[in-house]
């Protein structure tokens, strides 16, 4: 259980939406996917239904036509939000140092790669 909340909880579009909901506050499907750039309609829907599943939002669905419904973090996504920010601070903080490091490496291979012959020249 522990591995299957992590692994859901560490992925991209749901800490985006974690994080939305904790600084926008309550917001509708429509205005997430607007604020989470590259989201595809099918991956935001699966994404609010596993937080929501793993008790982390709260969806509601006002029962209108056209159909109205919106999202707000609970006090456990609440949670999750503190927890995370130490951790996004820290990546927004290294960002620079991965960038160099990936550049570097990748400088490094491409330089050090020879082209396999094929024994036709």
């Amino acid at each position: 259980m522990k591995r299957e909340v992590l692994a859901h909880a560490g992925n991209r579009w749901s800490l985006g939406i974690v994080h939305l909901l904790g600084v926008a506050g309550t917001l509708r499907h429509a205005e997430l996917a607007r604020r989470l750039d590259g989201v595809t309609q099918r991956m935001l829907t699966r994404s609010l239904r596993q937080l929501e599943r793993d008790g982390l939002i709260i969806r509601h669905d006002y029962g209108e036509v056209p159909p109205r419904v919106d999202y707000t973090l609970t006090p456990l996504g609440k949670g999750l939000l503190v927890g995370m920010m130490p951790l996004w601070r820290w990546i927004v903080d290294n960002a620079p140092a991965f960038r160099t490091a990936r550049d570097r490496f990748d400088n490094e291979r491409n330089s050090t790669f020879v082209e396999p012959r094929d024994g036709l020249n």
